[in-house]
């Protein structure tokens, strides 16, 4: 499984000439031929809010309910809120769902798939710190960052 970021699913969906297909849509695309992409429901909202025609928004539902949406707890949120926290008393802001991003890729064992600079700023600045008894080492390693031109 991988945990696939809003900008990459708002990359891939963006019409384009197939000449100019980003990294980050070959790489979703090939996710989800092997059935490994999966996202949130924070991510899912996200993706279908900037849809503005009924029948587009219609479609687009019904493709991305294929998709698994990891189960997200109670503690989860409280574990997001824990760590943005921390990022913010170190003078480093991100989304309330890239913050959750990080405790579903660290819950699941999972890498995330993002183009989203300012998420990984987030995730150097957390991983030397704690939330709750667990300690966040490698988690640079579950990120894969698609590159942008």
């Amino acid at each position: 499984m991988v945990l696939v970021d809003t900008c990459v699913w708002s990359a891939a969906l963006r019409r384009r000439n197939v000449e100019s297909v980003p990294e980050e849509a070959i790489l979703l695309q090939r996710l989800i031929r092997q059935h490994r992409a999966v996202m949130i429901g924070p991510i899912l909202q996200e993706v279908l809010t900037g849809i503005k025609h009924e029948a587009q928004f219609t479609r687009l539902c019904d493709k991305l309910s294929a998709f698994d949406l990891l189960p997200i707890s109670e503690m989860d949120y409280i574990s997001a809120a824990t760590q943005a926290s921390i990022c913010r008393r170190n003078e480093v802001q991100d989304s309330h769902t890239d913050f959750l991003i990080t405790i579903m890729a660290i819950k699941h064992q999972i890498p995330v798939l993002t183009t989203d600079k300012e998420f990984i700023q987030h995730i150097r600045q957390f991983i030397h710190h704690k939330v709750g008894n667990d300690h966040i080492g490698g988690l640079l390693e579950l990120v894969k960052v698609g590159n942008r031109p």
